[in-house]
């Protein structure tokens, strides 16, 4: 699965991306992640606020870190 990460590189961001990492390697999932700090990119995603998550170019969070409870219910 691409996970991609939206954000400029701060300490939530990290997190962000450290437990949608953790969840999905604990299901047994691959995981292919991409960090984008780019602000227009993020834009053109419609990332307004950090750090966004998108799963396989689907967004499913933006401004706020995710829990694992919040990550495993992307998941279906």
């Amino acid at each position: 699965m691409k996970v991609t990460v939206y954000g400029p590189g701060c300490a939530r961001c990290q997190k962000t991306a450290e437990v949608v990492q953790q969840v999905l390697v604990a299901r047994g999932i691959p995981v292919e992640l991409e960090k984008v700090t780019d602000y227009a990119a993020m834009a053109v995603a419609g990332v307004m606020a950090t750090p966004g998550v998108a799963l396989d170019g689907r967004l499913v969070s933006t401004g706020k870190l995710p829990t694992v409870a919040e990550v495993e219910s992307w998941l279906g």
